[in-house]
Parts: structure tokens; sequence; C-alpha cells
């Protein structure tokens, strides 16, 4: 029809959409949630398949690049769906013996004779459909956003989203509010929580989308050097007189309401992946101003001692100093129990899905609380996964890294050296995170992850020119 929007115009804003809408829900994190939420992404998926099949989008460059990341991510949904395929029993006792016994003791709806390398083939199926809608997101995210002002749009509306989730969750804790929300009770007054049930996860999914703030804030700087102090003081007076520092002050709201989570990894991650990245960007890049040296260490100074300290600090500090060996044990301890359920499994794992249900053989009798998840994803997926499947997982995060740390060392564009900042940051401030808490295993996280890791291929190989004319 003529006069109408195209096709890949409505799916990017359709895709952005559903970016704003996955942490509204309680991250998705309920069957409810995350079912509308993936099968939205398999529709938007298809559409720009067969939009793509048509002539009416084109397929971007990152996104023929990215074949490396795809490839293994075709890989792992394959062999997450080898884990609910029947099998003879005989050969699932020959690859994972546990997975056999469990099996057997439990014999579920399969005949005589056949067994699953899943001890919960159910629970596997909906981890496959989780991580089918994850990889659709990866994809979607290169499909998409091909071109400079897509990024700039995608990145401000993940910061936008992020801010309107610190001011309710700042407003919420400053309240002392205690709100039942889509039949989750959340206590607002001890910590922050916003639309998380868990404070941990609003810091993660604050952890990621300040990442990306900084990202645009480091591509609005100027690329060529100051040159003497005086035009670097008349250029720092026009940026703290200039649209940027509505930027500025969007993140100082996003670091008050990471702050007031009171969560000690999350604040600890955040700062310390803010360390790596603007270590590795001043290192690697051969663009780097003395501007971007200033608005890192003014990220640190003033988020940290002024902005921070009005708003809460002095609790997270006092919770640093008061955490007791009992603390990290309560932490730790299903993670080390699993570690046993990682050497019964081995090479497969228990099947993705399945933690809640191996590890009450694993814990100690005094260990009486219910754990779905091990606190770490890091042994969680071990667990669930096996070597080969963090191995497959391992890779993906790597070759997305490295494609963001070439674009560090390559580009020129300010954009794409800001995205593969915050590409850099997110992903690490995640990584860290991981080590004592479950943030990909909450759908809303794990879809900004990829979005995350999508950005990295995104800053190294998409282009200045437009893409083609879509129709």
């Amino acid at each position: 029809m003529e006069g109408a929007p195209p096709a890949g115009r409505i799916l990017f804003w359709a895709f952005l959409a559903l970016i704003v809408w996955a942490p509204l829900l309680l991250g998705s994190n309920r069957g409810w949630a995350w079912g509308p939420l993936a099968a939205a992404i398999f529709l938007l998926c298809t559409a720009w398949c067969v939009a793509w099949a048509y002539g009416k989008v084109s397929i971007p460059e990152p996104l023929r690049k990215a074949w490396p990341v795809a490839a293994l991510l075709l890989a792992w949904i394959a062999y997450s769906a080898l884990h609910i395929l029947p099998l003879p029993e005989s050969w699932v006792a020959a690859i994972s013996p546990n997975a056999a016994a469990a099996f057997a003791a439990v014999r579920a709806y399969l005949p005589e004779g056949y067994a699953t390398l899943s001890v919960d083939p159910y629970a596997s199926k909906g981890a496959l459909l989780k991580s089918m809608a994850w990889v659709g997101a990866f994809f979607l995210t290169l499909a998409l956003v091909n071109s400079r002002s897509r990024v700039k749009v995608l990145a401000y509306v993940i910061v936008f989203a992020a801010v309107a989730q610190s001011i309710y969750a700042i407003l919420m804790h400053l309240g002392g509010a205690t709100t039942e929300y889509f039949g989750a009770v959340i206590f607002h007054g001890a910590s922050a929580s916003g639309t998380y049930v868990n404070r941990n996860h609003l810091a993660g999914f604050l952890e990621m989308s300040l990442a990306v703030g900084i990202g645009l804030l480091i591509a609005s700087l100027r690329e060529s050097s100051s040159g003497s102090w005086k035009a670097f003081f008349r250029r720092t007076l026009e940026l703290v007189f200039s649209a940027k520092i509505r930027l500025r002050l969007y993140l100082c709201i996003m670091v008050i309401a990471l702050v007031t989570t009171h969560s000690r990894m999350g604040n600890t991650a955040f700062f310390s992946s803010l360390a790596i990245a603007g270590v590795i960007g001043l290192a690697l890049s051969r663009h780097a101003t003395r501007s971007t040296v200033v608005l890192l260490a003014s990220l640190i100074v003033i988020d940290l001692f002024i902005v921070g300290s009005w708003f809460g600090v002095e609790k997270l500090a006092a919770r640093l100093e008061q955490t007791t060996v009992q603390d990290v044990k309560e932490r730790e301890e299903p993670a080390a129990y699993a570690m046993k359920q990682i050497e019964d499994y081995g090479w497969v794992g228990s099947g993705m899905g399945t933690f809640y249900v191996v590890f009450p053989r694993y814990r100690a009798e005094n260990v009486v609380a219910f754990f779905d998840h091990a606190h770490n994803d890091y042994v969680q997926f071990a667990a669930e996964a096996g070597y080969i499947g963090i191995g497959i997982l391992g890779l993906v995060v790597a070759f997305s890294l490295a494609a963001a740390l070439l674009a560090q060392a390559r580009r020129r564009d300010p954009l794409m050296r800001g995205m593969s900042f915050a590409s850099i940051m997110g992903v690490a401030a995640i990584l860290i995170h991981s080590t004592v808490d479950f943030n990909l295993q909450i759908p809303a996280n794990a879809m900004l992850f990829m979005v995350l890791l999508a950005l990295g291929w995104i800053s190294l190989y998409l282009e200045r020119r437009s893409p083609p004319k879509e129709k």
C-alpha cells in the first residue's frame, strides 16, 4: 500500500516495545509473562524472514559477519533440543548414567525402553523455548538495527526505559511502600526493587542500561584532541550547557537507583566494569581524547562520592562492611553443593531448567530452603548444560566481546566506539555479577544481555553509509 511505513521500520519499533515491556512484568520471570514475550519475538523473527523473502528488507553487514556466533547459537539450540529427544535407554545410560537412573526412577510419558538426557524434559522444554527467544532477540538486534540512527534510537530507548524504572524504584523506596504487584509482594522500603521481585535483578538491569548510557555519552565527545587547556575548558562548558547534560542527569538518576538497591555485587560489578571497560578503551583506542579520560574519571567520582552519598551509599558501604562469613556462605552454599552435581552429570548436564529438581539430592541435610537457582550462573549452566553446553555459551560471549574489542581498536566513528564500550562494560558487569547471582535466568535481563552481545558486532561492522532503502 502506497504511503505505508516500511516493513523493517514497523518491526524495529515493535522490537523496541518488547525491550521496554520485558522488565515491567516482574522482569518477565513468570510463565504468563515470558511465554507471550517469547511468542512475540518468534512472531517478529518470522515476519522479518517473510519480509526478506519478498525483498522488503535486506541482510545487514553485522548479521552476515556474526555467522560464527550464529552457528554457535544454532548449535546451542540443537544441543538443548537433544536433551528432550526420546533416545534408547541404553544410549542415555552410556552418555549420562545419572540421567538414565533418574529417568528410570520417575518413569515418564515415554514408552518402555526410551529416556531423555534431561531428568525433567518438561522443564527443559520451557528452557528450550526461552533459549530460542533470546537467540531471536540477538538475531532481531542484528537484523533491525541497521543504521546509525537506529543504533541511537535503540540506545536511547534502553536508557529511557531504565530511567523510568529508576524513578519508580526510587520513589517507592523513599516512600517505604509495600505493594502487591502481579501477585508478588515487593518490599520497597528496605531496598529499591522497582518492578522486579529481587533487588539484585533490578541492579543487573541497571548495570547494563548504565553501560549503554555511558556509551552514548562517550559517543557525544569530540573525536579530535582538545588542544590547549583553554579550548578544553571551553568545550567542557559547552557540554554543561548543551543537551548532553540531560543524558548525564539520566545517568545520575540510574546510579541513584542502583545505589538504593543496596545490592553489594550489583554496585561492585557496575564500578568494576566501568573501570575495566575504561582501561580497555583507553588502551585500545587510538582516538581517545582528554575529554574521554575526564568523563570516565567524573563518572566514578561524581556518581560514587556525591550523588551516592545523598541516596544511601552509606547504607551500601555498611552492608559491605557488615558482610559476614555466614552471608558469603549462604550465597555460596547452593553453588558449592552443585559442584557435585556437575561432576556427576559431566559433559551433558542434567538438562536446562532442571536445577530445582536435582539440587535437593546434593544439598546438606541442614539446608531446608528451596532453591530454584544456584545463585551462580556459571555453576547453574554447567550443572544443567554440562561442559559442552557451557563451552558453547562461553564461545558466544568470547566472540562477541572480541568483536567489541576490535571495534574499540579499529573504528573512528564515535558512535560505534561508544556502543562497543557499552557492549564491553555491560557484558563485563553481568559476568562479574553472575558469580553470586542469577541475572541470566531472568528473562528481561537475559534478553538485554543478548542485545548487548549483538551491539559488539554492530559496533564493529556497521558502516556509516545508510542501508538500502526499505520498501
